[in-house]
Parts: structure tokens; C-alpha cells; sequence
């Protein structure tokens, strides 16, 4: 199962909204293309509109949890992957539990209306623009 990190937290809840609309995105292309992903941000932002918190310091201990059933790690490439607490946490802890860790570039996602699922997930010793 791949786990789908991808930064959330903004102060402006448009940015919070764009950045789960990328996520399901993401995720349904990956479905589409026959991976099985969970991926915390289409999961727990729904849930943030019954007064659950945004930040990483409460969902840490779930994103642990489902990071341990999970057999990889895709970083989802948002504006902002690089400087999210919460994205840059779940890569230490996938290196942590020895998971492969793969970086997708939303510009990989773009075809997904058009049913393309051709998703290409760079592995981490392949990435060139970190």
C-alpha cells in the first residue's frame, strides 16, 4: 500500500482546500493505475470540518499508525513539500521503518481526466529537483 504525503497546513483555508483537491487528485490517478494508496490528507480533511485540528502535532500518532502498514512512501510534489513539518516528519519516519520513499510531481497527475494512467513515481535516487 502506498502512503501519499503531501503538505496541508496553511493559515488560509483556500490553500488548505486546493491542497486536498491536489491530494484526491493524486490519489485517484494512483488508484486508477491499480495501487492500492491511503493517503492522510483525503482522509482527515473532511474530518477537520467537525472541529478536528489541521496541525501535524495531532495526526502524527494516525499517520504513524497507517504509515506502519504501509509498504512505501509517494511524496506528492506541492508547493510547499519542502517546507511542510508534517511532510518532511513522514520522511524520516518512512526512513525510519526502512520504507522506499518515491516523489511524484503533480505535473505526472495532470492527464487523470482524461483516464491516463501512466503515473510515473520517481524513485528517491532518481530525483533531480531536490
Amino acid at each position: 500500500m502506498i502512503y501519499l504525503a503531501s503538505p496541508y497546513t496553511h493559515p488560509d483555508p483556500r490553500v488548505r482546500e486546493a491542497r486536498f483537491d491536489d491530494a484526491c487528485v493524486a490519489t485517484a490517478a494512483l488508484v486508477r493505475a491499480g495501487h492500492v494508496v491511503f493517503s492522510p490528507i483525503v482522509h482527515g480533511h473532511p474530518l477537520v470540518r467537525f472541529d478536528l485540528p489541521v496541525e501535524w502535532d495531532y495526526w502524527e500518532r494516525f499517520d504513524r499508525e497507517h504509515l506502519r502498514r504501509c509498504d512505501e512512501v509517494v511524496v506528492l510534489m506541492l508547493d510547499g513539500w519542502r517546507e511542510s513539518r508534517g511532510v518532511q516528519a513522514e520522511i524520516d519516519l518512512a526512513i525510519e521503518m526502512d520504507l522506499p520513499i518515491r516523489y511524484l510531481p503533480p505535473s505526472r497527475i495532470s492527464n487523470v481526466s482524461g483516464g491516463d494512467t501512466s503515473i510515473s513515481i520517481r524513485p528517491l535516487s532518481q530525483e533531480t529537483s531536490i
